[in-house]
């Protein structure tokens, strides 16, 4: 744990909390049913929920004060970029969160070690846990680390990343226009899984996306969609 309290930049005077954080469902469940198990074993699923809006709070503090011009509309799109699954997993990446996760067997087998949306969860739950340890401005700092980059890059590209909700916004200007997406086939071993969605307008395919989650495909397949329209995406 030392090496990872050090790409975190913090010291826990709790160590019990970053080791809540990084307990996997599976983990808490595998331990709780196994002969030497506990029942004092916590997931992480706790730490996500607060950390997740602290890290939305602190960065729409941010964006607030750093674009004291920019509309409300696009503050949002910038913060769903910002904090978005992607975003988490790179970070989580960054500070070699995967080898620290605490997971059951079946889950570390089945590669959830490499599964965005696990470590994206975890770090979420890193950020709680530093929070419940040290308080708001440990938090902030560690949360701060790594989305300051993460909103140059997005302000950069005039842009948030947000497609979905760019693409909601020009179809709800028309109501007589319907908007839905639709999995249309996921292939691969779980932890490389591909799954491709259908954009479906007024019921018809409009565009398709890939992603290795179905909310990177959706968003792939909503980038398809304003480019056919005529939009920068």
């Amino acid at each position: 744990m030392e090496n990872l309290q050090d790409a975190l930049g913090y010291r826990f005077r709790d160590p019990s909390l970053l080791h809540t954080a990084l307990s996997h469902s599976s983990y808490a469940n595998e331990r709780r049913s196994g002969k030497r198990g506990s029942p004092h074993i916590r997931s992480n699923e706790r730490l996500e929920f607060l950390g997740d809006a602290i890290l939305n709070t602190v960065t729409a503090d941010y964006l607030y004060r750093s674009f004291p011009e920019m509309p409300e509309g696009d503050l949002t799109r910038l913060r769903a970029a910002v904090v978005c699954e992607e975003a988490l997993h790179r970070e989580a990446l960054s500070i070699g969160l995967s080898r620290h996760l605490l997971l059951g067997r079946g889950e570390d087998l089945s590669g959830g070690r490499e599964r965005p949306s696990i470590l994206a969860d975890a770090v979420e739950a890193v950020i709680g846990a530093i929070y419940l340890d040290g308080g708001w401005e440990p938090a902030r700092a560690f949360i701060l680390s790594f989305t300051r980059s993460n909103v140059a890059a997005a302000a950069g590209h005039g842009q948030s990343g947000d497609y979905k909700t760019m693409l909601q916004e020009i179809v709800q200007k028309n109501r007589e226009e319907t908007l839905s997406y639709r999995l249309a086939d996921a292939e691969g071993p779980d932890h490389e899984k591909s799954f491709t969605v259908e954009l479906l307008l007024n019921s018809n395919v409009f565009a398709t996306g890939t992603g290795h989650s179905k909310k990177a495909a959706e968003q792939d397949a909503a980038r398809a969609a304003l480019r056919l329209m005529g939009y920068e995406a």
